[in-house]
C-alpha cells in the first residue's frame, strides 16, 4: 500500500478570518468547530473517577460489561435486535476509525472508497493514506466496479441530511453487488429536529427494514462526543458484521490500539443513562432555533440540517465571501469548501457554542 500525498491542512486557511472574528468588541463567537462546551454529565465523571486503579492492560475488544452495554444500546435507542458481543467493538473516538478504516481492511492501490459530496474530510484522508481512490457520490448507480469501501453519514456533516429507510436500503443493495463493505457513520443519530425526523428517529443501517437479517460487510458507527460531551474522552464504537469486526478487532490488536479502562467504565455509565442525552438535545434545540431564526433574518438560507450539530446555510455567493461578512461581525464559520468541490456558496454552523454567545451572535446577525 502506497500512501498518497497529504494536501495542506484546510483550517489553518482560516487564520486571517479568525484575527477578524476575534477583534469584535464583544469577543469572537465560534461555530466553526463541533465541539462541545457543555459540561460531561456528572454520572460519566463520577463512573471515571471511580475507576481509576487501572494497574492491567485493557482488552483491546473491551471488557465484556461495556460489550454487553452497548448491544444493549443499539437495540433500546437504534432499533437493531439480534447483536451479541462478537458484533461490537470500542474505539478510541470515531475519528480515528474513518481515518484507520481503509488500512485496517487492507485497501491500497486500485481499489476506491466511496463518500457523500458533502462530507466530513477525513473520508478522503482514510482512502489517500493507503492510496487508494477516494470518490464523493450519493448515487449507488455510479459506484465503480473497484468500490471496497462505501461510507455513509447519516445525519450528515456538514448538511444534517438524513438517509431513510429505502436510501438506506438502495446503498446497502449496491454494496452487496459490488461485494464492498459498508458503513454508516451515525455520530449524530440522536439529533434529530425537522420533518419526519423531529418525532420519529433517524434509522440506522444496521435497522433490520434495511439488511433484513444480512449484516455482512455491514458496520455502523456512533461517538459518544456528542450526546453526552465526551469529546475530550475519545469515546465511540462499531457494531455489526461478526467476520469484519473480527478482522478489525485482529489488526487493532497487533497495533496495540485499546480504549482505557477508566474510559470504558465512563462509556458504561454514559450509554445506560438516557435522561442527560434528552437534556442535551434540548440545549441544541434552543440554540438550533434562535441561530437559523438569525441567519434566515440576515438572508441566509439553510438548506437540509433536518438533524445533526449544524447548520448548512448559503448566501447565494462564494463561501468566503460569506465567512468574510460573518467574521465582520466576530462570527466564525466553517466554509463549503473544506466538505468537497460541490457546495463552494455554502457554510457551516455549528450549534456547539454556550447559550450566551449563540444569543450574542444572533444579535449581531439581527442589527
Amino acid at each position: 500500500m502506497a500512501r498518497g500525498e497529504l494536501p495542506d491542512y484546510p483550517w489553518d486557511l482560516m487564520a486571517p478570518y479568525r484575527a477578524t472574528a476575534a477583534g469584535h468588541p464583544d469577543g469572537i463567537v465560534d461555530l466553526s468547530i463541533g465541539s462541545p462546551v457543555d459540561p460531561t454529565p456528572q454520572v460519566v465523571r463520577e463512573a471515571l473517577a471511580a475507576a481509576t486503579d487501572a494497574h492491567a492492560y485493557p482488552a483491546t475488544v473491551g471488557t465484556d460489561e461495556l460489550r454487553t452495554e452497548i448491544v444493549r444500546w443499539f437495540e433500546r435507542r437504534r432499533g437493531v435486535p439480534g447483536l451479541t458481543v462478537d458484533h461490537v467493538l470500542p474505539t478510541i473516538g470515531s475519528k480515528e476509525l474513518v481515518a484507520l478504516l481503509p488500512f485496517l481492511l487492507g485497501l491500497g492501490e486500485g481499489d476506491v472508497v466511496v463518500h457523500p459530496r458533502a462530507a466530513y474530510p477525513s473520508y478522503e484522508m482514510g482512502a489517500v493514506l493507503v492510496g487508494a481512490t477516494s470518490m464523493a457520490s450519493d448515487d449507488p448507480a455510479e459506484w465503480p466496479a473497484e468500490t471496497k469501501l462505501v461510507w455513509l453519514n447519516s445525519p450528515g456533516n456538514p448538511d444534517g441530511r438524513v438517509l431513510g429507510v429505502d436510501e438506506l436500503r438502495s446503498a446497502h443493495r449496491r454494496a452487496r453487488e459490488l461485494g464492498a463493505v459498508i458503513v454508516g457513520d451515525e455520530c449524530y443519530a440522536e439529533l434529530g429536529w425537522a420533518g419526519e425526523w423531529a418525532e420519529s428517529p433517524v434509522p440506522s443501517l444496521l435497522d433490520p427494514r434495511v439488511v433484513g437479517d444480512d449484516r455482512r460487510d455491514t458496520l455502523a458507527i456512533y461517538s459518544l462526543s456528542k450526546q453526552s460531551n465526551m469529546a475530550g474522552y475519545r469515546a465511540a464504537f462499531l457494531a455489526g458484521c461478526r467476520t469484519v469486526v473480527g478482522r478489525i478487532t485482529t489488526v487493532r490488536k497487533h497495533a496495540g490500539l485499546m480504549v482505557p479502562f477508566p474510559l470504558q467504565q465512563a462509556m458504561i455509565a454514559a450509554l445506560r443513562d438516557d435522561a442527560h442525552v434528552a437534556e442535551q438535545k434540548e440545549r441544541y434545540r434552543a440554540r438550533r432555533e434562535v441561530l437559523k431564526a438569525a441567519l434566515e433574518q440576515a438572508g441566509f438560507r439553510i438548506d437540509r440540517s433536518e438533524a445533526g450539530l449544524y447548520l448548512w446555510a448559503t448566501e447565494g455567493r462564494d463561501a468566503w465571501q460569506s465567512i468574510e461578512r460573518l467574521a465582520g461581525l466576530g462570527i466564525l464559520g466553517g466554509p463549503g469548501h473544506f466538505y468537497g468541490v460541490h457546495h463552494p456558496e455554502h457554510v457551516r454552523l455549528s450549534l456547539t457554542a454556550s447559550d450566551e454567545r449563540i444569543a450574542a451572535a444572533a444579535a449581531r446577525l439581527r442589527a
